[in-house]
């Protein structure tokens, strides 16, 4: 290994302190609901790489310039850019209406009284569906409230039901920003990465789905009916099939967003000009995500080569010991990068280069290591 470099650090360091301390500030000291979630995450990241490219006078100016486009245009970098932009358009065309389908379909078809095991199970599915836990949350909350309302459930028990199995999705769905963010990052196929991941997440869902029966079992509760159209099930099931199968990632996102695009038409659901805007929408919707990608390549090029990861990686080797310690080490760096800065993408993409390298010293396989 060369010689670190602990200095080199520092831009992380400077990110981590303008992020929670302004997130802290906004959140506590002035009150400010969701403060973490009104801080410019962008214009954090560039103050970072400001500090980045003042470290190290002895690389000119247009070489940091060339280390960092390097670290930019590396091919798992652009390919998680494209993937994040195609699932956005996905998920812009099959919209919420989609999601909900699913939910009510599920609560027409099994007994009422196992209504809240029903929310756990649909907030699996949606979230891996869907690839996001915010937007699982979002669009199955009013149907949590509406089963409390209809049953003697308590409210809170119901909302956290779909919080947990948003949680479950997110980590597993083949559309997750995270998902893709581990996979492109470690280098390893999706496929493998959610075979490896749903034994650790598989167990913990069926503990929680016990637990939720054993509180819920012999309540009263009235059926909830909504009308709902299974056609519109298709598309996620597409995607899941395929993305389980292994098919190319784009060739899935294709299949869906083809799929979800001619039934909303043949369905009436919207209009052509509408899901076209959709579609943009969507993948919008993914523009912060990708800019914090392609600044986080950025940042860590010219720590890289500034030898801040080898500090870091003499560091870790010091604490942890063999391969099971390598993982603890691994999980709980990335773990504290998601407590600090409240996104558990941004903590994925920063992690990413770290976790890399310290697989490769570890022997740990690029699956496992996109899994922790």
């Amino acid at each position: 290994m060369k010689k670190g470099n602990p200095i080199a650090l520092l831009p992380i360091g400077v990110f981590l302190v303008i992020y929670l301390g302004l997130g802290l500030l906004f959140e506590y000291g002035m009150k400010i609901p969701m403060g973490f979630y009104n801080i410019p995450i962008v214009i954090a990241f560039l103050v970072a790489i400001l500090v980045a490219c003042l470290q190290n006078k002895e690389v000119s100016f247009d070489k940091k310039l060339e280390i960092m486009g390097q670290g930019v245009g590396d091919k798992n970098i652009i390919t998680m850019l494209l993937i994040f932009l195609t699932a956005g358009a996905f998920v812009g065309v099959v919209g919420r209406s989609s999601a909900q389908s699913v939910a009510y379909f599920m609560l027409d078809i099994i007994p009422p009284q196992f209504a809240v095991a029903v929310l756990f199970v649909v907030a699996c599915f949606v979230s891996t569906a869907m690839g996001t836990s915010v937007g699982t949350i979002t669009l199955l909350t009013p149907i949590a409230v509406e089963v409390a309302q209809a049953s003697s459930f308590d409210v809170a028990l119901c909302v956290g039901t779909v919080v947990g199995g948003a949680m479950f999705g997110d980590n597993l769905s083949f559309i997750s920003d995270t998902t893709i963010a581990a996979c492109n990052g470690q280098g390893c196929a999706m496929k493998d990465k959610f075979r490896g991941n749903f034994w650790i997440a598989f167990p913990a869902a069926l503990a929680t789905l016990a637990l939720i029966l054993v509180l819920t079992l012999g309540k009263d509760t009235t059926p909830i009916t909504q009308s709902y159209s299974l056609l519109q099930i298709l598309p996620y099931v597409l995607v899941l099939i395929g993305g389980v199968i292994g098919f190319n990632v784009f060739v899935v996102l294709l299949v869906g967003i083809v799929s979800g695009a001619a039934i909303m038409l043949a369905t009436g659901q919207t209009a052509a000009t509408d899901l076209l805007a959709s579609m943009g929408s969507g993948a919008s919707g993914m523009f912060e995500t990708s800019m914090v990608a392609i600044l986080v390549a950025a940042m860590c090029g010219l720590i890289r080569v500034y030898g801040g990861f080898d500090a870091l990686l003499s560091f870790i080797q010091g604490l942890f010991k063999g391969k099971k310690g390598g993982q603890l080490g691994m999980g709980l760096l990335v773990g504290a990068m998601d407590i600090a800065t409240a996104n558990n993408t941004v903590a994925i993409v920063m992690a990413n280069p770290i976790a890399k390298e310290m697989a490769a010293d570890y022997g740990i396989s690029a699956k496992k290591s996109a899994s922790i």
